[in-house]
């Protein structure tokens, strides 16, 4: 039956590889879903309709086995009255009954065989499905991990690549050239300021000297 085959196959399937080949993981395990999800919705009415089967199978048995011994019973009534010409028809008639039951109820026995793969079939499915269903955010989130790592890989590969680490110190270089060059120029200036309200400052300190010097002459006259 396809529809087992194809149960199995989804009940075989291992998640976790099926995840990591995908190219994308979370849109295949949404579909990986979304299949368990359709294939159990059928089993589920081929189930029923099996089990259905089975009880209008089991049914024509009893149906057969209630009309043999019926006619059992006329057999033995047709002998009880001498009547050997009607016992013999009454006999056939039974024994056309119970063959027909016989083999009604090997139908029976196969239908059963084939509800219980079915049933199995379904118990199977149903824990992969709620299986899928509680690893799903977990299968994702390793592969986004994953995926990650293998970009970090791949970017500490590229700054140990030699012309790329070579320029990247170059550049770095550079850098702390300028930084050292606008220090010095900021520490010139400040001296040079320095200087400058110092050579203020002591001619302010003379002129004053010279004023006070001045007034104290001039009240000493």
């Amino acid at each position: 039956m396809a529809l087992l085959e194809r149960v199995s196959t989804l009940v075989r399937a291992n998640l976790n590889d099926l995840v990591d080949k995908a190219e994308d993981p979370e849109k295949m395990i949404k579909q990986i879903i979304l299949d368990m999800e359709n294939q159990l919705l059928q089993v589920k009415t081929q189930v029923a309709i099996s089990i259905a089967d089975q009880h209008v199978l089991e049914k024509k048995q009893k149906e057969n086995e209630d009309s043999e011994a019926q006619w059992q019973r006329r057999t033995e009534l047709a002998v009880d009255k001498g009547d050997d010409a009607l016992a013999r028809a009454a006999i056939e008639r039974a024994m056309s009954y119970k063959a027909t039951a016989a083999s009604f109820g090997q139908q029976v026995e196969d239908q059963k065989a084939q509800v219980d793969v079915l049933r199995k079939a379904l118990i199977g499915l149903q824990q992969k499905l709620d299986e899928a269903k509680a690893k799903s955010d977990m299968l994702i989130a390793q592969h986004r991990r994953s995926r990650a790592l293998g970009k970090a890989n791949e970017a500490g590969r590229a700054i140990g690549d030699g012309s790329k680490a070579a320029a990247f110190d170059r550049m770095k270089s550079k850098v702390q050239h300028t930084e050292a060059t606008a220090q010095a120029s900021s520490e010139i200036a400040s001296l040079l300021s320095d200087d400058v309200n110092g050579k203020f400052a002591a001619m302010e300190k003379e002129s004053e000297i010279d004023r006070q010097l001045a007034e104290l002459k001039a009240r000493r006259k």
